[in-house]
């Protein structure tokens, strides 16, 4: 167990330290923080309503502040409607920083989704194989127990916070 455990835990390490740096940009996802302005102009569909807007320009929430001379204007920029020409800025995470939240965060639907549930199963391991590290009966094992009781009552804590 303590081979496969140590093995198993060199071969992961840049995985681990790729989930870890996403994990720790993933929490800023509600901020601007790390992310950069980018100014995006393109061609899309002629004579689009209010509603058919946001989803030809890829903006959720967006919100029409006032339609003048066949110029819708919003928050993130403008769209002709005549011209079918949208200008706007979006806020993105530089390339690198995005393509680690995008592997962090895969969906079934994602190429390479097996090694997310792979790592995920790694991990599992890791927590299963840590329990036979060290002979039952001896100190360092009885302290070891009582670390883990302690971070899964913290886990458990942290969930209903």
């Amino acid at each position: 167990m303590r081979v496969i455990h140590r093995y198993l835990g060199f071969f992961l390490t840049g995985i681990m330290a790729v989930y870890a740096l996403s994990g720790i940009v993933l929490i800023f996802r509600d901020s601007d923080t790390f992310k950069k302005e980018v100014v995006i102009e393109k061609k899309i569909a002629n004579n689009l309503s209010e509603k058919e807007l946001p989803k030809a320009i890829g903006i959720k929430k967006l919100k029409i502040i006032k339609e003048e001379n066949g110029v819708y204007y919003f928050k993130e920029g403008t769209y002709s409607i005549n011209t079918g020409i949208a200008s706007y800025s979006k806020k993105e995470l530089p390339y690198i920083l995005d393509k680690l939240t995008h592997f962090h965060k895969a969906k079934s639907g994602d190429p390479l989704y097996f090694f997310n549930i792979f790592f995920g199963l790694a991990l599992l391991f890791f927590v299963i194989s840590a329990f036979w590290m060290f002979m039952p009966g001896t100190s360092i094992f009885k302290k070891g127990l009582l670390f883990a009781l302690g971070g899964f009552v913290l886990a458990i804590i942290l969930l209903f916070v």
